[in-house]
């Protein structure tokens, strides 16, 4: 082990029984590469397979992997706030349960966040993904973007290191998918900076997106303009985040 930033590394986790295992296992290797000063978070949220098996035997091979059960339905949007909540290490890492991603990568975003950095945001080199999906992932990036006035490159792409003290300044209300949304907004608005790295993105080897049917799309439609009037034409949140900014930044800020 070496010495380094303390880093939380967590997982939202829903029907993974296929892959969450591979990437409890890689995030424990690649964690101990980089700090001796690390934990492991899966929110385990409802599964339907074997998941909450595969991270019941885990849980007793690795001391510093927590598993967050839950049966009632938080939503992705509710597993990811669950997740910053329960973090407790200076930086958070995240990413979803279904390996798309290689938590590997980590090593690639940990070098970007420098002193005045708060977030490194991932941007997929190529999405490996169905075409329907990636069509309509690139016309969802470019609407959202158009719409809130983000700058990001992706901003559905759910790789991401977060220094936790954004919390203290940022609340997230979103249970839906719809919180990765919400969350870089609110990053924005809140003028913490960003960097951006390319990471690689994979085909799904095990079960099938939650978001990619109809009424899930419809749904997030409505939820898409819920939310941009509440952060774009409102901007209710606006006075509260600077009222807890001007009070970290004496405190965060080189």
């Amino acid at each position: 082990m070496t010495q380094g930033p303390g880093i939380t590394a967590f997982f939202p986790a829903y029907n993974d029984a296929g892959t969450i295992a591979s990437m409890v296992v890689i995030t424990h290797k690649t964690l101990e590469a980089l700090t001796d000063d690390f934990e492991i978070i899966v929110v385990e949220n409802g599964s339907t397979d074997y998941t909450a098996d595969v991270l019941a035997e885990l849980a007793l091979r690795y001391e510093r992997l927590r598993v967050l059960s839950y049966h009632q339905p938080l939503g992705y949007g509710g597993a990811l706030r669950v997740g910053f909540a329960h973090a407790t290490r200076e930086l958070i890492f995240y990413t979803d349960g279904d390996a798309q991603y290689d938590p590997r990568e980590l090593r690639v975003l940990l070098p970007a966040m420098r002193d005045d950095i708060d977030m490194v945001n991932g941007w997929k080199i190529d999405r490996h993904d169905p075409i329907i999906r990636i069509i309509i992932g690139r016309l969802y990036n470019q609407l959202v973007k158009q719409l809130f006035g983000l700058r990001l490159r992706d901003v559905d792409c759910d790789f991401r290191l977060i220094r936790r003290h954004v919390f203290d300044v940022i609340t997230l209300e979103s249970d839906s998918g719809t919180i990765c949304l919400e969350l870089v907004k609110k990053i924005q608005d809140a003028q913490f900076r960003v960097a951006e790295v390319p990471v690689r993105h994979y085909h799904r080897s095990y079960g099938k997106s939650q978001f990619f049917n109809f009424p899930r799309l419809w749904s997030t439609g409505l939820q898409l303009l819920h939310l941009w009037w509440k952060l774009v034409l409102r901007r209710d949140h606006i006075d509260a985040v600077s009222q807890r900014q001007k009070a970290h930044t004496a405190t965060y800020r080189p």
